[in-house]
């Protein structure tokens, strides 16, 4: 496994960003894959989750109804869509999935088993 996260930046507050999550070898289709950010300082923290079998997102509260995560399978990607970012969002963004846990195990507070490499989001005016 080998995720591969894109589509940080910097981005004015209250503007959106959109990132991306994909792996050239390996099928995603049939796993959950969760997006975890974390800031300077801070504990890494569970943001958002898109489930293999019903296509049902899953959302911190600190996100929800500004985020949206969804999946291509045809494309082998998982986006993570930014809206309204506030500097509290600035953090490093990383994709993560597991072959046994689901949506709900990540935001139980267990950590998914394979991660990909971060993309930063810098949210400032």
């Amino acid at each position: 496994v080998q995720l591969q996260a894109s589509g940080g930046g910097l981005v004015q507050p209250g503007g959106s960003l959109r990132l991306s999550c994909t792996d050239s070898g390996f099928n995603l289709s049939p796993y959950a894959i969760g997006w975890y950010r974390q800031a300077p300082g801070k504990e890494r923290e569970a943001v958002s989750c898109i489930s293999s079998s019903d296509l049902r997102g899953y959302y911190a509260d600190s996100v929800k109804d500004r985020f949206t995560v969804s999946r291509d399978n045809a494309k082998n990607t998982v986006y993570l869509q930014m809206n309204k970012v506030t500097p509290e969002d600035t953090a490093v963004y990383y994709c993560a999935t597991d072959f046994v846990l689901g949506c709900r195990g990540m935001f139980h507070g267990t950590l998914f088993d394979y991660w990909g490499q971060g993309t930063q989001v810098t949210v400032s005016s």
